[in-house]
């Protein structure tokens, strides 16, 4: 007996060796048929003994290559046919949307094996690849996913690269970037003006100029490193002084994973992130013997780390044998540089040599970052190893969308079907040249994944240039989207939620409703609209955006909102660093209003703890002071600070004068800051389970989801989260898209799809 059966499978099931992957799996069972690409996804005419189809069918999910994803998979009965083999057919090459392109993958085992042997025609080339790793995303210019349309077309392979290519029980069958020392890319070095090294021993002379304290930038998978030594701290400061990156922590690359841990304490869940093959930063905690530089990550607990994941990495690190700090190849905010001529123009004055190769980056594309909590991923950067890979929609879209994101942490997405296409981590679009690249960004996704948007989503903020570019685009509807209320959708669109929640967003700043900055926030949300329910307390920001940059001000706010003119006689540091500035001008601001808008953000609430304690009164990066505020807190102490609530006020209000006076009388009792710092954690937990609550009783909501900047904050998260579910409450978080703002396109996406569906 025969039977026949025609299977779709849909997901990311082209470019990851799914077809040879059937072909094998049909020539064991004994099947006879054909598998193609087509443009819904991979279609498998196969047929044979019933009882070796139903093994086939389930194989086909349980056995799929590692990096296919299958989201759907229909099988038709068919009348028997006539095959009597099976083979795999020409691919269709007419592009469509429904086609997934599979993020940059890390080198696999197998490669890394030929990579260290001596006798593979691939020994220590640092290109080699195969069809379960390498480059991806960032070397593509179109669909569908084959090699001219690749930045590998230039590339001619040779006859033995060609033979592997075509022979479809080869693992590098269809493997689109493969090549070897006689017909792919090379390496070269220069000096610091772009002048190539004539060297023999290209990554020996490197190894050595880094053990010598050299900065060197590397041409990788999406664009340039700045890489040096990560034990001297010498010239981690002298690369930090060159690169403008005063205080933000640096990222280091280790080995494997038994280097990352004589560094940091690593947990069974870090060590599975960190060696997976989407190999991003991690956060880990140091240990107290770590041996890193001090410079790299100042005043912090954690450390980024990542592995390896291409072959020149691992090369590097074979020739240098010591833990790498390997940075954005940028100034400040800067885009990341991924072309030779513009990273020499840019890194000169920072790097000392120039580590590169004429294999072209086609999208610039940032390391992601993350860190784990409760076990499971909290992203903070979500980019190379991640991107361009969709996140399924809670409700299909009635017509495509482009949402534009922020304007700190810029992401956009494109929104078709059942997924959205979120971008990679784009920067802060302040900067002209991040802002070029916004643009080009999102017309290569367009090309890229054949979507023409029908709408628009943007953020309410009239001076976000994601906003003003989506104003700007012509005979498309536009929905300006709320920022909390966008985080909040964020945050239930990946966790599939279709009911009105409870949302906690808190950041730093966003623009409300009112015309106020917004960022306290507690929302009854669902997609279709939200309404704010209860807030932390509004005070003044003095100085309008310096204050974000310069915490005493908040302090100061807070202060004059508690003691009045009677703060000048507090006995605190604080006063006496503000006896030195102008702080009596500002407290006539704050008097009558003068350049003073009114905020109640969480995030400008932790800055004025940061200053009040004499941690940070200006910062060198966004969220700096929230940040260091959580690495001092002492993670033994239990008590918190009194708080409460305005008499009469709809929406509520929680008022922080109570925190304000019990850090003050600490302070002046010489109570330790990381006790205080632990206390106003403490305090922050307390607002917000007691505010759910009263929530609960007024909206019989029992779900709660919690997004905005603030909680990157893995003490305060942990602590709210366990909180909560001891209440009762079902609890959302983050684990696909950022918190930050790095979210915002996702729900900006989410709450467009639903109002244009009301709109029919």
């Amino acid at each position: 007996m025969r039977d026949r059966r025609k299977i779709t499978v849909q997901g990311i099931v082209q470019g990851v060796g799914f077809r040879p992957f059937v072909y094998g799996l049909a020539s064991r069972l004994g099947l006879d048929g054909m598998v193609r690409n087509d443009p819904t996804g991979v279609v498998i005419d196969v047929e044979g003994d019933p009882y070796c189809l139903e093994s086939f069918l389930r194989a086909l999910v349980d056995e799929a290559p590692p990096l296919a994803r299958i989201e759907g998979m229909c099988a038709e009965e068919q009348p028997i046919g006539h095959y009597r083999t099976f083979a795999i057919e020409p691919s269709e090459t007419r592009p469509d949307k429904n086609v997934f392109i599979t993020a940059d993958v890390a080198t696999c085992a197998e490669c890394l094996r030929e990579f260290n042997d001596p006798r593979n025609r691939r020994y220590h080339y640092p290109f080699l690849n195969c069809t379960n790793c390498g480059p991806r995303f960032t070397i593509v210019s179109a669909v569908p996913y084959d090699r001219e349309r690749t930045t590998m077309a230039k590339f001619p392979m040779c006859t033995a690269c060609q033979a592997e290519y075509d022979a479809p029980c080869d693992r590098r069958f269809h493997a689109q970037p493969t090549a070897c020392p006689l017909c792919g890319p090379r390496l070269w070095v220069t000096d610091s003006h772009g002048i190539e090294i004539s060297r023999d021993d290209t990554l020996a002379f490197i190894g050595v100029r880094i053990r010598e304290g050299n900065i060197i930038a590397v041409k990788g998978l999406g664009g340039y490193h700045l890489s040096c030594d990560g034990l001297q701290d010498d010239v981690v400061r002298r690369l930090r002084q060159r690169k403008q990156r005063e205080a933000k922590p640096l990222a280091v690359m280790v080995e494997n994973l038994e280097a990352a841990r004589h560094l940091c304490a690593v947990s069974a869940a870090e060590a599975e992130t960190l060696a997976s093959e989407r190999r991003p930063i991690v956060l880990l905690r140091k240990r107290l013997d770590c041996p890193i530089a001090e410079a790299v990550a100042p005043l912090h607990r954690h450390l980024g780390v990542m592995l390896p994941y291409t072959p020149l990495h691992y090369r590097i690190l074979q020739q240098t044998a010591r833990p790498l700090v390997m940075t954005s190849g940028n100034r400040a905010e800067e885009p990341i540089a991924y072309q030779h001529d513009d990273a020499v123009r840019r890194l000169v004055g920072i790097a000392h040599y120039f580590l590169t190769h004429n294999r072209p980056i086609f999208t610039r594309c940032d390391d992601s970052v993350t860190r784990i909590v409760f076990n499971q991923e909290l992203p903070l950067r979500r980019s190379r190893g991640y991107v361009p890979l969709p996140i399924r929609l809670p409700r299909p879209c009635t017509s495509p969308i482009l949402a534009c994101g922020g304007h700190l942490k810029n992401t956009f997405c494109l929104a078709q079907g059942e997924y959205a296409f979120l971008s990679q981590h784009i920067g802060d679009l302040e900067d002209y040249f991040t802002y070029q690249a916004f643009v080009e960004s999102i017309e290569h996704f367009q090309r890229l994944f054949d979507i023409k948007p029908q709408a628009v989503a943007y953020d309410l903020h009239p001076g976000y240039r994601s906003t003003q570019y989506a104003l700007a685009l012509q005979d498309l509807p536009c929905i300006a989207v709320q920022h909390h209320h966008a985080h909040i959708a964020s945050c239930m669109a990946e966790n599939g939620c279709l009911e009105p929640v409870i949302g906690v967003a808190w950041d730093g700043t966003g623009y409300g409703t009112d015309g106020r900055i917004w960022g306290g926030e507690f929302l009854l949300a669902s997609y279709t609209g939200f309404e704010r329910l209860a807030h932390l307390e509004e005070v003044p920001l003095p100085g309008g955006e310096r204050a974000i940059r310069q915490p005493w001000r908040m302090a100061l706010a807070y202060l004059y909102r508690c003691y009045g003119e009677a703060m000048a006689s507090l006995d605190l540091e604080l006063m006496r660093f503000a006896g030195h500035r102008p702080w009596r001008v500002m407290q006539q601001m704050l008097a009558r209003g003068i350049n003073s808008p009114w905020t109640s953000s969480a995030g400008r609430l932790f800055d004025a703890i940061a200053a009040l304690i004499g941690l940070r009164y200006e910062v060198q990066y966004e969220g700096q002071a929230a940040v260091e505020l959580e690495m001092l807190a002492d993670e033994s102490a239990v008590k918190s600070y009194a708080f409460s609530f305005a008499d009469d006020c709809k929406p509520l209000v929680v008022k922080t004068e109570g925190i304000i006076r019990g850090v003050v009388d600490d302070l002046l009792n010489e109570a330790p800051a990381s006790l205080i710092a632990a206390k106003f954690h403490a305090t922050l937990v307390e607002i917000i389970r007691s505010v759910c609550a009263y929530l609960r009783e007024l909206t019989n909501l029992r779900q709660v989801a919690l997004s905005g900047g603030v909680f990157q904050n893995a003490l305060l998260l942990t602590a709210v989260i366990s909180g909560l579910r001891d209440d009762g409450f079902t609890v959302y978080t983050h684990r696909l898209v950022p918190p930050n703002d790095g979210g915002l396109c996702l729900g900006q996406a989410a709450v467009a799809n639903e109002i244009l569906a009301k709109r029919g």
